[in-house]
């Protein structure tokens, strides 16, 4: 069984009765969120990878055929004009780690109807998912200000796969490690950890702890000081620090309770002890937020680890995200269902000055100043652009800088940001009053027999 399977029945259904209708010619469909989440001013671009590695090694082989003929309940060779399809379409989208708007396209699938309806759920799934994180860890870095921020979030993330996600998306962001293992091997992140509270319990007081792990780590260390009693716990991690000679790059890291006077208090200690170059890491539930809230106040934190909001972006968990055919053998088509109307047409977003964006069809010539957005990434079924995953994620990190730092200030903001709102060309307007226009008129009247 493949990746194929990976889709909900539906699919399936229409799939199949596309094919024995004979409506196999090209169709478009886009993929877009509707609307940003409350307290977001923008979005990050991000799934785009894992999807097209699916797409290009997609294939329904004998035992897909069975898996699906048995969710259908029907034989298996009525699922067989399935048998060896591939997907051979191509792929426009926007470049993961550019900023987004909601509205816009983030990416249009043109393939045989089949196959192009086939790989709707995977899609969505991932470019939801990744594009929902991404845009949290984005919130994140603005927050810090400058500091560093790290990925935690490994042991509350939806599955570990979603973690490795979160730690690739972060570092996307701006993160500047995670302390997921595997994923940092993959990603070619820094790894970063310390210690848990259950380490300091092993021993018999928090010294021990503190001078055991010196022993076995030679190198700087980091010493997670509140298990018992937080100002102690420092004083204690200063004297073990002082007796070993462990002061620059060193660290110690605060869990819990009130953060900001925690470590305006050992930044004090650290600083008598003449521990200046000791930093102070702070974790324990943080989010943008929290973290926003901290620097505010000038809390002389160095650090900041985040991960069970961040990793499953708690306060917006999902995107009104929409995959919708918009194109069909040449022929626009749209959705007129009430607060779900679709634009008609293949497009394009132009990017202008200030994010100004304008959604306009694909033939369109840009605005003055105006920068295309999607671009071409797979053709055929195969992608367009080669490279490693390290080499395309440090691009997608480039992206991300440039367009953050481009970003209204309105947008940026933790509390209360306005997001920017792109506007239809006039050309695509016209294009969807016509389409309009012509469903109206070819639908029967109402109550009509």
């Amino acid at each position: 069984m493949s990746d194929a399977t990976t889709t909900d029945l539906y699919e399936v259904t229409m799939a199949l009765s596309y094919l024995r209708e004979g409506l196999t010619r090209s169709a478009t469909f886009s993929l877009y969120v509707r609307d940003v989440p409350a307290d977001r001013g923008f979005l990050v671009a991000a799934g785009l990878e894992p999807v097209l590695d699916y797409l290009s090694r997609y294939r329904v082989d004998a035992d897909d055929v069975d898996v699906l003929a048995a969710a259908l309940d029907r034989p298996p060779k009525d699922a067989e004009p399935l048998l060896g399809l591939v997907f051979t379409g191509d792929v426009r989208a926007v470049p993961e780690g550019r900023v987004v708007l909601a509205g816009e396209p983030l990416l249009e699938v043109t393939a045989p109807l089949p196959q192009a309806q086939l790989v709707e759920s995977y899609v969505l799934n991932q470019v939801n998912h990744q594009t929902t994180v991404a845009s949290k860890c984005a919130r994140c870095t603005l927050a810090a200000a400058g500091h560093p921020v790290v990925d935690f979030s490994l042991r509350r993330t939806h599955g570990t796969e979603a973690a490795h996600q979160a730690a690739r998306l972060g570092a996307m962001a701006g993160f500047a490690g995670t302390s997921n293992v595997a994923a940092a091997h993959a990603e070619g992140l820094p790894a970063v950890g310390t210690m848990a509270h259950s380490y300091i319990e092993a021993f018999g007081t928090e010294e021990a702890a503190f001078r055991a792990f010196a022993r076995a780590h030679p190198g700087p260390v980091t010493y997670l000081v509140d298990t018992y009693d937080t100002e102690r716990g420092v004083l204690t991690a200063a004297r073990v620090m002082k007796d070993l000679g462990l002061g620059p790059g060193c660290a110690i890291r605060l869990d819990s309770g009130d953060l900001g006077a925690l470590a305006v208090s050992s930044r004090r200690i650290l600083d008598a002890a003449g521990l200046h170059e000791v930093r102070i890491v702070a974790s324990g539930g943080l989010d943008e937020f929290a973290v926003d809230r901290l620097v505010r106040s000038g809390a002389p934190i160095d650090t900041y680890a985040v991960g069970t909001k961040i990793g499953v972006s708690a306060d917006a968990p999902y995107l009104d995200s929409a995959y919708k055919l918009v194109e069909y053998d040449g022929r626009p088509v749209m959705k007129l269902s009430s607060a779900k109307v679709t634009a008609p047409g293949r497009k394009q977003v132009f990017r202008l000055p200030g994010y100004a964006d304008v959604i306009g069809l694909i033939d369109e010539a840009p605005p003055p100043g105006g920068e295309p957005l999607l671009e071409t990434v797979m053709r055929h079924g195969r992608r367009t652009r080669t490279g490693t995953r390290r080499s395309r994620l440090d691009d997608a990190r480039g992206r991300f800088a440039d367009d953050l730092a481009a970003l209204p200030a309105g947008a940026r903001g933790i509390t209360s940001p306005v997001a920017p709102e792109a506007v239809l060309s006039q050309p695509l307007t016209e294009l969807a009053a016509r389409v309009r226009h012509r469903i109206e008129t070819e639908m029967p009247a109402a109550g009509a027999r």
